[in-house]
């Protein structure tokens, strides 16, 4: 998902202010009350636009519900991106990244995170991200060994090991079994990763 793909409606011309300031209108509504069961009309004289400027966006309810989730995350992807721009130690990096994954997902209410589950085009947009978020985990882990601020012992095993709960965090699994929100399975992990990968003197 590059900013340049996230930007363009069908077509493919670049969004006006206009759509860009609706788009994020809709990422906050969706945020907190869900979208599936939103019709266009709904959502029409929710953000006081007509139909046609909806349509204009996607051509329909169900791809415009893929694209405000794919926003959403490309939106959270460029500011975890900004956060970290600049830090040089791994271990910061990997406190601020993950924290912020918690803060985004913070965000999101139990309806539109229950929504992402059961509509299978905005859950394969998560798990796109997810993927996207455990590779960066594990290139920061290794630029940690490198530095000599990780143990090396193990650490390519714990970056997997991450990446497996990452999966587990994003398909429900972790919260079905805690009942913990992803936002604090984040942070847990966090603190799990910096513990464990720590360097002993």
């Amino acid at each position: 998902m590059t900013s340049r793909e996230a930007l363009r409606p069908p077509g493919g011309k670049t969004l006006t202010a206009r759509q860009r300031a609706l788009l994020d209108e809709l990422e906050e509504l969706f945020l907190v009350e869900g979208f599936v069961h939103f019709t266009l009309d709904d959502l029409a004289a929710k953000t006081h636009c007509s139909k046609s400027t909806l349509y204009a966006l996607a051509p329909s309810k169900e791809q415009l519900a893929v694209r405000v989730v794919v926003h959403y995350f490309k939106s959270s992807a460029d500011m975890l991106d900004e956060r970290i721009a600049g830090i040089d130690d791994a271990r910061e990096i990997i406190g601020v990244y993950l924290t912020g994954i918690a803060e985004c997902l913070n965000r999101a209410s139990v309806a539109f995170m229950r929504d992402i589950g059961d509509f299978a085009p905005a859950r394969a947009a998560y798990e796109l991200n997810s993927r996207a978020a455990a590779a960066k985990i594990r290139s920061f882990i290794a630029k940690g060994v490198a530095d000599g601020v990780f143990r090396e012992v193990h650490a390519t095993l714990i970056a997997e090991m991450a990446t497996v709960l990452v999966e587990a965090i994003q398909t429900g699994v972790i919260g079905s079994r805690t009942g913990v929100s992803d936002a604090e399975a984040f942070t847990a992990l966090s603190e799990l990763l910096l513990g464990g990968l720590a360097s002993r003197p």
